[in-house]
């Protein structure tokens, strides 16, 4: 059995619910899309008290099971108006699971701002925030440790979410108490300060019941053992998501200079100082870590500490998707400089994708130039100030790009587009076009997939197929870095399902899960009005030849919903 909490803000209520079996199972993703349907979530206005607010742990949260303690948050987005599930990695997952609670959902708004404290006694109470308002995450969080021990995990709104800046997400505390673990994308921080929710902090406790706690460490051992013999896991571990830097640049699909490049550095020149394997020699010279877990027992490890010239911490983690777009999107190429941004952006508790997008698009304005990094840096402090041009930017890409009347604004359904560009980086740029999540590469990113030859019906069908199982795994609370043992593994990862909490539950589930999701967040955004037009790639895409390799956008929204319906019937 696990509790889910329905937390009435108006009036401070608490209603527990009892959850068995299967209904633990379908966590995450899947129970935040059934559970907006049910309410009727796409026809409210996103920053009003009737959009509720999701956090939901996965089955096998509390454990050691590695990357299978993440949290997924869910609410309609303020950013895209769509259905948007977050999630991070950190340890408020593993504390909720540790509580032997299966989520929570925030409902109404509070009178004044709070926060909500949950024991491991079982307790609930509402405390004033005013302690913490107004300061940075970092600054935030030490009060939290200093008021309510070292022995809990956090969700965190930050300044930018005070204010509701779209571009806000809701920071959770990492292994080592860091604000930096971000369900970041969609605006769901904006959501949570609508609700003048400022923390919400968890006890640590111990290890939940399961059904068949024997078969279960069995199984978790198991997958670790597989993950120990897999390349790829041991890549993640040594140069962590920064590899894809070095990748991208090489087959040129690496956002440069707002997506009007797709190479950044040629190989003459020497390594791409964004890269994973410069980042790795850099940050290991300086007695940097270059490879440590975001969450409790993740074997992965694909993060990093990062330090500069004197060994001294710049910021947990410096990754991927933050190099393309705070990064070469915007001019940049030190790692260094990345690096004090995103520190910033941690503090503020913003989606670094949307502000490298943002920025790049100020830029293209001519508001500041490529590779001015003072530009960046105060346009960052402008947010947190919430000066008027802050908010505006706060607002995100789309709203600053309509602002200034620029041409070309790389966003689907008005979110900004991961460090992918869809003219080379065809299957990813499907699935960021289809997903009704927004320009989002987590629900189905294939970079290396070979599109040399291929109908867009045959990429479609690739897209789905990696969509499926990424919302899968989104449901289940586990990170889809481990995709090269978890997609080949149903059986492992079904029979654990079934030891863990007494289901029959047969290897097609998984598959049948995956679908399920993909077909209810269809159906939310339709209520919510959107139309095949709003998966189109922006124009420029499309008219505008990417160097080096000369490619334009070739898969338009109307045949890629065509062969999408054919395939999800």
């Amino acid at each position: 059995m696990r509790k889910y909490l329905h937390i009435n803000l108006r009036d401070r209520s608490v209603e527990t619910e009892e959850l068995h079996g299967e209904a633990i199972v379908r966590a995450g993703r899947h129970y935040i899309a059934k559970t907006l349907l049910k309410l009727g979530a796409a026809a409210v206005d996103p920053l009003s008290p009737e959009n509720p607010l999701i956090f939901s742990a996965g089955p096998f949260a509390g454990t050691n099971f590695s990357n299978a303690n993440r949290i997924s948050v869910g609410c309609k987005s303020p950013l895209t108006g769509g259905i948007k599930e977050a999630n991070s990695g950190g340890t408020f997952g593993f504390a909720l699971g540790q509580l032997e609670t299966a989520g929570l959902t925030l409902y109404g708004a509070a009178a004044d701002w709070v926060v909500i404290r949950i024991t491991r006694e079982g307790g609930i109470t509402f405390e004033s925030a005013a302690p913490y308002l107004g300061k940075g995450n970092f600054d935030a969080a030490a009060l939290l440790f200093e008021r309510y021990g070292k022995k809990i995990s956090f969700a965190l709104c930050g300044p930018v979410g005070e204010y509701l800046g779209l571009v806000a997400g809701i920071a959770f505390a990492d292994t080592d108490g860091r604000p930096s673990r971000l369900a970041a994308r969609g605006g769901v921080g904006a959501v949570m300060g609508s609700k003048k929710v400022k923390a919400i902090v968890v006890d640590m406790h111990k290890m939940p019941t399961f059904h068949d706690r024997k078969k279960l460490m069995g199984a978790i051992r198991e997958y670790g053992a597989r993950l120990n013999k897999e390349p790829a896991i041991d890549t993640f571990k040594r140069v962590g998501t920064a590899m894809m830097a070095d990748i991208m640049n090489r087959i040129g699909g690496l956002p440069v200079r707002n997506f009007s490049a797709g190479r950044l550095v040629e190989a003459s020149q020497g390594p791409l100082k964004l890269g994973g394997d410069h980042i790795r020699e850099r940050n290991v010279s300086r007695g940097g870590n270059p490879s440590h877990a975001c969450m409790p027992g993740c074997m992965i490890e694909c993060s990093n500490v990062y330090v500069d010239e004197k060994g001294k911490e710049i910021v947990s983690p410096l990754e991927y998707e933050t190099l393309g777009l705070v990064g070469s999107n915007c001019g940049l190429d030190d790692p260094d400089d990345v690096a004090r941004l995103n520190a910033v952006a941690n503090d503020l508790g913003v989606d670094t994708i949307e502000i490298g997008a943002t920025l790049g698009v100020l830029m293209e304005a001519g508001q500041g130039a490529f590779g001015d990094v003072g530009f960046m840096m105060r346009a960052l402090e402008d947010m947190r100030r919430g000066s008027e041009r802050g908010r505006l930017l706060a607002q995100g890409t789309a709203r600053v790009g309509a602002h200034y009347k620029v041409a070309r604004v790389p966003v689907i359904k008005k979110q900004g587009i991961s460090a992918y560009d869809p003219r080379v980086i065809e299957v990813t740029g499907i699935s960021m076009m289809v997903t009704a999540q927004g320009a989002d590469h987590t629900t189905g990113n294939l970079p290396a997939f070979d599109c040399k030859g291929k109908t867009t019906g045959e990429l479609v069908a690739a897209s789905l197929e990696i969509q499926t199982a990424c919302a899968a795994v989104d449901s289940l609370g586990l990170c889809i870095f481990g995709r090269s043992v978890t997609n080949v593994s149903a059986d492992l990862i079904v029979a654990a399902l079934n030891d863990a909490h007494g289901t029959a539950l047969d290897p097609s589930f998984l598959q049948t899960l995956g679908r399920e999701v993909l077909r209810m967040e269809r159906e939310f955004n339709r209520a919510a009005g959107f139309t095949e037009a709003d998966d189109e790639l922006p124009e420029f895409f499309y008219t505008e030849a990417l160097a080096p390799s000369g490619k334009t956008a070739r898969h338009h929204s109307a045949e890629v919903n065509r062969r999408l319906r054919e395939l999800l019937g």
